[in-house]
């Protein structure tokens, strides 16, 4: 196993942070904008392809997209999938929307597909449980908290850029561990 606990909570230092987090303005957050240009490669968040499938994503997504390498996570990949379990099939909308999640994945290059190290598995329970205690989070949403964790530690360790409409928790996430890239739209 590749995971050093010693090395993640020397990193981390849960036990010095008591204070919640707050939520830094826009000026201090990177944001998707227009007149964009090729550059580092990026990692998508579960939301991104929540908002392709509802026709929701801005015209500056979309354009960044065709203009980058996207990479995908299996976290993102299991979220995704989740609906296939999740979804009533007695619902009339149901299998439109399993089949619109179905060319999705479909369109997920196998070479672009990637799994978080066990290293980014360890320091995204202690980072999920970070932003849990200090920012208040309701019971349940542990699991969200440990998956978006998941996804930027795995787009820090991959080298690539985080791209989400998540504001809120993955500013969050960034400034525990700061060294992370995350390019946020609305």
């Amino acid at each position: 196993m590749s995971f050093d606990l010693r090395r993640a909570l020397r990193r981390l230092k849960p036990e010095r942070l008591v204070t919640p987090l707050e939520s830094r303005p826009d000026d201090e957050l990177l944001f998707v904008r227009q007149n964009l240009r090729p550059g580092p490669e990026l990692l998508l968040d579960t939301v991104v392809y929540i908002d392709a499938l509802q026709d929701r994503s801005p015209p500056e997504v979309d354009e960044i997209m065709s203009l980058r390498i996207c990479n995908h996570s299996a976290v993102c990949l299991a979220e995704l999938t989740n609906a296939y379990g999740r979804l009533d099939n007695a619902h009339p909308e149901t299998p439109n929307t399993l089949s619109r999640i179905s060319e999705v994945i479909a369109g997920i290059r196998p070479h672009r597909l990637a799994e978080p190290g066990s290293s980014a598995w360890g320091m995204a329970g202690i980072l999920a449980g970070l932003v849990f205690r200090l920012d208040c989070y309701q019971k349940g949403q542990e699991r969200k908290l440990l998956n978006d964790a998941l996804v930027y530690l795995q787009a820090l360790e991959f080298g690539q850029v985080l791209l989400t409409r998540n504001i809120a928790d993955f500013d969050r996430l960034n400034q525990l561990v700061p060294e992370g890239r995350v390019l946020f739209y609305r």
